[in-house]
Order: C-alpha cells, then sequence, then structure tokens
C-alpha cells in the first residue's frame, strides 16, 4: 500500500526552522500499529493522522499518542490548504482526544482554536528536577504545572538560553514535560520559552503549540494582555501568536511550510 507522507514545518515561513511534523492524510482511518510505524519511520517529534471520513485527528511521537498537538495540527491544516480540500476563508473542524478543534483557514496564516488548560501553582518542579535541568533555585519565579507537565519561570533570559538539561537523569524521574519560560528581554515578543519531553522520546521540542496555550494563560495573567507573542528559543527557534478567547479557548495563529512530499510503501 502507498500512502502520501510530508514534513512540514510549523510555526516558521522559512524551511528547517519551525517545529517538523509529518503529515499523513487517509480516507479512512489506519490500525494504530501502522501509525506507530509510520510515527517512528519518520522521527520527528509528532506525525498527524487525519481520516478525512470523519475528520478525526491523531498525533503520535515515536512512542506515545499525545491528546494535543498543536505544530501537528498546523502542518495538518496547511496540507489540507496546499492541496485544495479546503480553501482561505473556510472553516475545518477536527475531533481529537481533546475534543472538537476548530481551524481557520487564512491567506497569511492559519488560526486554532484550543481548550484553555488550568494552572496549578506551586505544584511543579522538584528540588532533584530543578538539578538536573540547571535551574538555580534561587532563579525560580514560578513553579506550577498544567495537563500533568511542569512550567516553571526564571528571572534571566541568558539562564533559559544557556540551559542545557540532564536528560538522562530527567528520565528517571516521574514526568511527562517541563515548560522554561522568561519574560523577553526585547520588545520583539513578550516572552520565550524552552519545552522538555525526554520521557517521551523528545529531549527538546522546537516549538510546541499546545504549551503556548499554558502561556499564553500564565502571561495573559502576568502581563494584562489578551494577545501575545511568544518566541520558542530551541535550536530551530519559532514564533507563536496567542489570543485568549471568552469562552476558555486560546487562539493560537502561525504559518507553516512543506519540505517533504513523498510516497511511503508500507
Amino acid at each position: 500500500m502507498d500512502i502520501n507522507i510530508y514534513q512540514v514545518d510549523s510555526f516558521t515561513s522559512t524551511p528547517f526552522k519551525g517545529n517538523p511534523a509529518g503529515v499523513c492524510i487517509t480516507e479512512k482511518g489506519l490500525d494504530e500499529s501502522l501509525m506507530f510505524a509510520i510515527a517512528a519511520e519518520m522521527a520527528v517529534s509528532e506525525t498527524a493522522f487525519l481520516s478525512l471520513n470523519d475528520m478525526r485527528l491523531r498525533w503520535f511521537t515515536p512512542q506515545v499518542e499525545v491528546k494535543l498537538c498543536g505544530h501537528g495540527t498546523l502542518a495538518i491544516a496547511h496540507i489540507l490548504k496546499q492541496t485544495g480540500f479546503v480553501s482561505v476563508g473556510e472553516k475545518v473542524t477536527f475531533n481529537t482526544l481533546s475534543g472538537p478543534l476548530l481551524v481557520t483557514i487564512l491567506q497569511g496564516n492559519i488560526e486554532m482554536q484550543f481548550p484553555t488548560p488550568r494552572l496549578d501553582a506551586q505544584s511543579g518542579a522538584s528540588t532533584e528536577m530543578l538539578d538536573y535541568l540547571g535551574i538555580a533555585p534561587e532563579k525560580l519565579l514560578y513553579n506550577g504545572s498544567f495537563d500533568s507537565k511542569i512550567l516553571i519561570e526564571i528571572a534571566d533570559q541568558a539562564d533559559l538560553l544557556a540551559l542545557n538539561p540532564n536528560f538522562d537523569a530527567l528520565k528517571r524521574l516521574a514526568g511527562r514535560g517541563v515548560l522554561v519560560t522568561v519574560k523577553s528581554a526585547d520588545s520583539e515578543v513578550d516572552f520565550k520559552s524552552r519545552y522538555f519531553a525526554p520521557w517521551v522520546g523528545v529531549n527538546e521540542d522546537p516549538v510546541t503549540g499546545s504549551a503556548h496555550c499554558a502561556l499564553a494563560v500564565y502571561w495573559g495573567d502576568r502581563l494584562n494582555l489578551s494577545h501575545l507573542k511568544g518566541y520558542q528559543a530551541s535550536e530551530r527557534g519559532g514564533y507563536v501568536e496567542m489570543q485568549l478567547m471568552p469562552n476558555q479557548r486560546v487562539k493560537l495563529m502561525g504559518n507553516a511550510i512543506t519540505v517533504i512530499n513523498c510516497t511511503m510503501s508500507v
């Protein structure tokens, strides 16, 4: 069986930047074992699978299925636009493990509406985890959690950019993902962040759309803003625009570019 496969760089308009996602669109859903095999073969942080007969959207890392993936959703929407399945101005709803996700196709970018996560303060990183991340306790400004992941704010942008976690040590602790953020030292963006998830086979995710839902809530409150722009300061890097919506939703906005278009024989 031949399957069309794409690789899309999300949250960027420049090839080899942003976050690469695999994209697989089929008329009917594939067997879960095949989706895991394809995700392992693609060897990117997430591969997105869409079945057109029921608009069911699923995301797989090489090791686990995830409930929500922003850059994978953006990549799927981008390919639907590129192939003419949807047109500029149209809206499409994906059925996912996180509920219906509404996406709007615009000329310049793509808008996605995601659920607003709940932040729980002072229930996040342990002393060991901070040590393995390379964060000095005195630099810690906030320690909380969201959706089984940890959210940390630190004091200095230079410290964020210099983080070099001990991933082998982190994997010995219980965890799902760690999001570290700092108020931006420049006016181009409101905040910067990095996201680490060695527990699911992704030591550092280049640009994490779902994490920016939590960042929108956190920095929206801290900065008293409803419209924000963030930069995920990974090696590839990428920009995410966010808007806090009145219906407990967060709108993420971004661009994407296709870098691979091929056929996979399975």
